[in-house]
């Protein structure tokens, strides 16, 4: 008897043992998954907070009517015609009459943003009193400058190895020595859609592009996830054959690669139909056939978590099918139908691969104002991005992610809150 307690008592320890060992091995991956979470965001954000400050650079402008070729009775088109970049190089050598050649004037007039040159115009056509004075004005500097200013361009170097010239590093000196250089809030980046100029690039087109994109995507995917979630679950007969084939092809869809809906929308909107390339409508309908299988999914496991007895109270009250499912099943059944639709949105928000099959990786400068016109989406424009040459693309790459990666929160974080007040407990 005593020996059978101890090999009981045994076996009990060794299975204490495995559970102890399981539960540490379980917090151990936890841990570690948070450590590279962690270790991920920490990366992004020390490269990304950068790009949300600019640097900008203080030129004394002589407005010379003479350079601007302006008559003594000039128009408004005359003003918007006005060689103003001569005028923004003139103050230049001005500054730095210590610049000679050729190659170190083209280094000068490189320190300036190339929209030094739409500011000063606009200024000007806003203020033609100024004509034939000096103004202090502060304009975007170049991306080199600003990497410069930023700390990520190591000027002990050999000059052979950095963006910069010597001469240059001079002439930065001498602006910082007279407080003409300044790193401010970069609010371009919110305002301005894409450029191939690093300072001059903003994340405005893509944000404008990715909400309409998600407006097509929200009105077609809730609709019809919906309806057909509440059919096959209220209305479908049971043991049949064609609806069996139906929610195989549903689970089945829920795990094809997103590419494979770009694919199908490149033969079928594209090709067939003829939807233009490249817009939100194509981006929204692709997006739509990949978040279908997902609010179908989550709508139907939303809509049998509703007791029978609702049906069964509203039935025997004398309700009939349709009244009970849409007067009583899906109203309680929402909270969990608007939770997995918000998710699926949230994925569809992060998805590049179908959207680059039907044309939306093109660079598109302008902000589209409709959902027929070229546009392009939030995390496109990280992917194009982080394949630029020019080393201030990096850190608004990772702004870029960060503020892609405040939105997917945001939407989870109200897909939480959602599900916490309307959720009920039978």
């Amino acid at each position: 008897m005593i020996s059978n307690t101890k090999k009981i008592q045994a076996k009990l320890a060794k299975r204490y043992a495995k559970e102890k060992r399981f539960r540490i091995y379980g917090l151990s991956a936890i841990a570690v998954s948070v450590a590279f979470l962690s270790l991920l965001i920490i990366n992004i954000s020390i490269t990304g907070f950068p790009a949300f400050q600019q640097t900008y650079i203080n030129i004394d402008i002589d407005i010379d009517r003479k350079l601007l070729k302006l008559d003594a009775q000039y128009s408004e088109e005359a003003l918007f015609k006005a060689n103003y970049r001569k005028i923004i190089n003139q103050s230049l050598n001005t500054m730095f009459p210590s610049a000679k050649g050729r190659k170190q004037k083209k280094a000068l007039r490189q320190l300036v943003s190339k929209s030094a040159v739409y500011q000063l115009r606009d200024f000007v056509i806003n203020n033609p009193d100024t004509i034939g004075t000096r103004q202090s004005l502060w304009f975007l500097a170049r991306d080199d400058v600003d990497v410069f200013m930023k700390g990520n361009i190591n000027r002990d170097l050999p000059e052979s190895e950095r963006r910069l010239k010597n001469f240059q590093l001079v002439w930065i000196d001498k602006l910082l020595a007279e407080n003409r250089l300044e790193k401010r809030f970069n609010i371009t980046f919110f305002t301005q859609g894409d450029s191939r100029e690093p300072e001059q690039a903003g994340i405005k087109g893509a944000m404008m592009g990715s909400l309409l994109t998600m407006l097509v995507t929200m009105l077609l995917s809730f609709p019809i996830g919906v309806s057909a979630a509440v059919y096959l679950e209220e209305f479908a007969p049971k043991n049949n054959k064609w609806v069996d084939i139906i929610e195989i092809n549903i689970n089945n869809l829920a795990a094809v690669p997103s590419i494979v809906f770009g694919l199908l929308g490149l033969a079928v909107f594209i090709g067939f139909f003829g939807v233009p390339r490249s817009v939100p409508l194509i981006g929204g309908l692709v997006l739509t056939l990949m978040t279908l299988p997902t609010i179908i999914i989550s709508s139907r496991a939303a809509l049998k978590a509703v007791p029978p007895s609702i049906r069964e109270a509203a039935l025997g009250l004398g309700a009939s099918r349709v009244q009970t499912t849409f007067h009583h099943v899906v109203p309680a059944a929402m909270p969990g139908i608007l939770t997995g639709t918000i998710i699926g949105m949230a994925q569809a928000l992060g998805e590049t691969a179908p959207l680059l099959m039907i044309g939306m990786v093109a660079f598109i400068a302008d902000v589209p104002q409709g959902i027929t016109d070229p546009a392009t989406v939030l995390p496109v424009q990280i992917y194009l991005w982080s394949d630029s040459p020019e080393r201030a693309f990096t850190e608004k790459t990772s702004a870029a992610i960060m503020v892609l990666l405040g939105f997917l929160v945001v939407m989870n974080f109200l897909a939480v809150i959602m599900r916490k007040k309307f959720e009920k407990k039978w």
